[in-house]
């Protein structure tokens, strides 16, 4: 005996606002950038380093919380609006830049922004899940992530361009986390490995000097080019 046909209102609601295939092939897209080390990255190992795997969680709630205003920026245009305004565009830059070098400089500080040592936490939850958001947001490198990639994927034909936009973001974060959330739960380990003294100051002026080197690119792309 068939089935009975579902309604077509349920039907409807069943279906995703993309095509399957096409949402496969940005999810394998965003990948290999959210494998690339970035600011988010080092935020989240240099707050989970120093004040554990709860400090180091909120770090990658926060840079979801970055993604989901992105997102929302794509669906209400304001993001084009920002990418179409060098003015707008560059002081969004370099206020990134700027954030981003000052917490590189707290890794050359005595005890920065890594302390190992197990009597106080380096930095509050609130503080670990602000910056994160801050970080994310002030990224010019992911507002052109979300200009240049997500209009490659969007099918006009099918319509409802914000429920596509929405369900990219959704993925993007998906993938994100699944990257992020196992770092910041590697924490115990790393802390023993930071107990080595050398091991330390390779991280702690590492990760500084990453973030000085990308900040002052930043800078360069955008007010000496």
């Amino acid at each position: 005996m068939p089935l009975p046909a579902l309604p077509i209102g349920f039907k409807t609601a069943l279906m995703l606002p993309v095509d399957i295939s096409t949402l496969f092939a940005f999810l394998l897209a965003v990948s290999a950038l959210v494998l690339s080390p970035g600011p988010d990255t080092i935020i989240i190992l240099r707050y989970t380093i120093s004040s554990g795997p709860r400090v180091g969680l909120m770090a990658v709630a926060g840079v979801q919380t970055g993604l989901v205003v992105h997102t929302l920026l794509a669906v209400f245009g304001i993001s084009v609006l920002i990418a179409t305004s060098p003015v707008l565009f560059k002081t969004v830059a370099v206020v990134g830049a700027i954030y981003l070098a000052w917490i590189g400089v707290q890794g050359f500080r005595d005890g920065g922004m890594l302390d190992i040592s197990g009597n106080k936490p380096a930095v509050s939850a609130f503080k670990a899940y602000r910056d994160a958001i801050a970080c994310n947001v002030l990224n010019p490198k992911v507002i052109l992530m979300f200009l240049a990639l997500l209009p490659n994927f969007i099918d006009t034909e099918r319509g409802n361009i914000p429920g596509q936009m929405i369900t990219f973001g959704l993925g993007l974060i998906i993938i994100n986390s699944l990257w992020q959330v196992p770092l910041a739960l590697a924490a115990e380990a790393i802390r023993k490995w930071l107990l080595n003294p050398i091991a330390y100051k390779m991280v702690t002026h590492g990760t500084g000097v990453l973030l000085l080197i990308i900040a002052l690119m930043m800078i360069y792309e955008n007010l000496l080019v």
